[in-house]
């Protein structure tokens, strides 16, 4: 410690050219720690903790699982409970490929003390496959047709509803009333009419734990992008930019056919429920996304997962008004529902704080963009005055060149704007203050897995468990109706723009949509009805 600059100097000096390049390198590494910790002490960012959930102790909580087809089982597994099947898979896959970590991640998730007690499917073999995954020593599972009769079941204290979107709705809406707690995923309606009658109807039985399937609500980027905002780090935010470009068959909804489907192993009118009745159709059965009479969309499956990631950290919830258009472009296959979508949610008089004088800045627009023929990635951003935040598994943080805010933090050079002035990734400790002109950001946009103590975690496992733990210990939900109520209605909202080729508007005072020129529609009907947008 007792050795001074100058002594350094002349120890380099005797090795001039290895102690050029040393002395370059000390003095550079003091200097950039030196920035660094002086934008982290102006940003003062904390890596938000998530919300606290409580222990897995006490009575077995029994489940019973409604639609165990692809995502079902996914569920399933993220609960703890996989399928012979699946199991043999991935131990091949890591034979294979010693990356592949799908069986660790499996056998390391904590014990949620569950058991699945019940589970309904109209087709047999996806209700053979969830049995042989929930089937223990200890219990052997009872199989229904209808989910009304499992829902009668005593041994049933919670539903998890992965079925068609058609079916979210009416059967949270009776597992509600039979007394069951419930995870549905989203969207958790698929009409205008239903989503205010779940809503009513969850809140009347306040004791009902009602969780839905966004389970990026665990991911810690998203849990760090609140503090950012609520620490008016980026300025007022005016222009969010979110988008989904895939470009396959599976993310176009072109989902294999089981070639046992048939109208001896499927229930066919419990599949339709309040569908139009036409004959059995396997592709109907297992393509459903493609038909507005089963799904919502790429406003409801693709659309919902951005909003709400924007949602749980701004809070801004219904837009006032939506405005939608697309077509089907790349997969002309029968399908009437788009593949390519634009929406545009305007919300006016949304603020997020500012640098500036007060009222210069007010309003926010929303723009969301889907293909499902390109998967060129594009990060979400959030575009204020002061900076810009690009989001996804990990964030960055871009200083804006007219900022207000750091202005005098550009000038001096301390920071720059086509570098990024914070990084945050959560599998490793710490952070970065400064990084270099040539790091590459990749962001993922959090809904497989997030991070716990630099360990990377099913997201999905985290989301279930917080609410059994809800139900346990009567802990927060991130979730809950009212997420879910805001959701549905703004994918309502484009939807039926999509289809009308109008502005559609949210009413706040007498809470309602409205489109218009067009008072007396019924929106259900628009929703619902064959063919492609006007």
């Amino acid at each position: 410690m007792s050795v001074n600059r100058r002594d350094v100097l002349k120890g380099l000096a005797s090795l001039p050219f290895m102690g050029m390049l040393g002395w370059a390198y000390y003095k550079k590494h003091s200097i950039d720690n030196e920035v660094k910790n002086r934008i982290l002490e102006e940003l003062k960012i904390k890596a938000k903790a998530p919300s606290a959930t409580g222990s897995m102790s006490g009575g077995i909580l029994r489940l019973g699982i409604i639609g165990p087809g692809g995502r079902g089982r996914d569920l399933m597994r993220a609960a703890g409970y996989a399928e012979p099947q699946w199991i043999e898979e991935a131990k091949k896959g890591l034979e294979a490929n010693n990356n592949d970590k799908r069986l660790e991640t499996f056998l390391g998730q904590e014990n949620l003390n569950i058991r699945f007690t019940a589970v309904c499917d109209v087709f047999d073999i996806h209700a053979d496959r969830a049995m042989a995954a929930a089937k223990t020593d200890d219990n052997t599972p009872k199989r229904y047709r209808r989910y009304q009769d499992l829902l009668n079941d005593p041994n049933v204290d919670a539903v998890i509803i992965a079925t068609p979107d058609h079916w979210h709705a009416p059967i949270a809406i009776d597992a509600i009333k039979a007394g069951k707690h419930v995870y549905v995923e989203k969207c958790m309606t698929h009409k205008v009419k239903e989503t205010f009658l779940l809503r009513d109807t969850a809140l009347q039985y306040p004791g009902i734990k009602f969780q839905v399937g966004h389970q990026h609500r665990q991911t810690l980027s998203f849990l760090t992008a609140i503090d950012i905002v609520e620490k008016n780090i980026l300025g007022h935010i005016s222009l969010i930019e979110a988008s989904t470009n895939r470009n396959d068959d599976v993310g176009a909804w072109q989902y294999d056919i089981h070639p046992e489907a048939t109208p001896q192993t499927v229930d066919w009118q419990q599949f339709l429920g309040d569908a139009k009745n036409i004959p059995f159709n396997a592709e109907h059965l297992f393509r459903w996304r493609k038909w507005w009479a089963y799904g919502t969309g790429l406003s409801g499956d693709l659309l919902t997962h951005d909003f709400d990631r924007i949602n749980c950290i701004l809070n801004m919830g219904i837009p006032q008004s939506v405005f939608a258009s697309g077509g089907i472009y790349t997969h002309n296959d029968g399908r009437e529902v788009p593949d390519v979508m634009q929406v545009a949610m305007e919300y006016p008089e949304f603020e997020t704080g500012s640098s500036q004088e007060k009222g210069k800045e007010k309003g926010m627009t929303f723009l969301y963009s889907a293909t499902l023929g390109n998967q060129f990635w594009r990060p979400t951003k959030l575009m204020g005055h002061d900076a810009t935040l690009e989001l996804g598994n990990t964030l960055t943080v871009f200083p804006d060149p007219n900022s207000t805010r750091y202005k005098e933090l550009i000038q001096a050079g301390t920071i720059s704007p086509d570098t990024p002035m914070y990084s945050y990734d959560p599998s490793v400790k710490g952070v970065d203050g400064v990084t270099s002109a040539t790091a590459k950001y990749f962001a993922q946009k959090g809904l497989l897995y997030t991070y716990r103590d630099g360990k990377a975690v099913d997201s999905t496992h985290l989301h279930i468990r917080e609410w059994v733990s809800a139900i346990r210990n009567n802990t927060k939900l991130s979730c809950g109706i009212n997420e879910g109520f805001e959701e549905a209605v703004s994918a309502h909202m484009a939807t039926l723009s999509l289809k009308t080729g109008r502005k559609v508007i949210w009413d706040k005072n007498a809470g309602k949509i409205a489109i218009p020129g067009m008072d007396n529609a019924d929106l259900d009907e628009i929703i619902v009805q064959s063919g492609q947008p006007i």
